[in-house]
């Protein structure tokens, strides 16, 4: 039976990148990963853990990436999106739930500027300001509008003008160029800031924010700066 720890911070282990917040390389690298590797999150082309930093497979030129829990999410320098990892939920955007151990190409999306993994549904900002999400799908966390898993690229809502993503658990996270916030998906503890604990399938607001910079997402939480 598959197990897997509740908390976000547990993701990816020891991956050299942050859930929420993308790592930004400074210039295009070849990822390397080490840590636990049962679902090929490590995507060297094994499922063996790895005690050291070694080479991702295959994938070279990356500027970004983003970690789900068993998932990663890359951007390459010309706007490409690969992913690799556990895909029961279609969390790797490619058309399949078929776990891969070594990196594949989102075909459906380019113009990536920007990725963020959530807890098993991945996020992409496109440099038309539009967010894209693929993936788990239960509490909303695509932002389509919808609650099915999907495992290609959908929009979230109607959104435009997007600086920056970020991806929760289960809820997703958006700052706009105009300083304000949106949010969407799971929302039990109130981690989407609008008031309520009403779970929402398309991007809402979060009031009394402006001037922000990036926003950060946990397990049940959010953050803004």
């Amino acid at each position: 039976m598959r197990t897997r720890p509740f908390l976000l911070a547990a993701l990816v282990a020891a991956l050299l990148l942050v859930a929420a917040v993308p790592a930004r390389a400074a210039g295009p690298e070849t990822p390397r990963t080490w840590g636990s590797n049962s679902f090929g999150e490590l995507g060297d082309g094994s499922t063996a853990n790895r005690f050291a930093a070694g080479p991702v497979a295959g994938l070279a030129a990356a500027t970004e990436l983003g970690g789900g829990r068993e998932h990663v999410v890359a951007l390459r320098a010309d706007g490409s999106l690969w992913t690799w990892g556990y895909n029961a939920f279609g969390e790797l955007g490619d058309g399949t739930t078929t776990t891969r151990t070594t990196p594949v190409r989102v075909a459906a999306l380019s113009g990536v500027v920007q990725v963020a993994g959530g807890c098993d549904h991945s996020l992409a900002l496109r440099s038309d300001g539009t967010v894209w999400a693929f993936g788990q799908n239960t509490y909303g966390q695509l932002g389509n509008g919808a609650t099915g898993h999907r495992s290609t690229p959908v929009r979230a809502g109607s959104l435009t003008g997007v600086a920056f993503v970020a991806g929760g658990r289960d809820h997703g996270l958006a700052v706009l160029t105009d300083g304000t916030v949106r949010a969407w998906g799971a929302n039990t503890y109130g981690q989407l800031g609008d008031g309520t604990t009403t779970r929402r399938t398309t991007p809402v607001p979060v009031p009394g924010l402006n001037g922000i910079e990036t926003v950060t997402a946990g397990r049940a939480y959010s953050a803004a700066l």
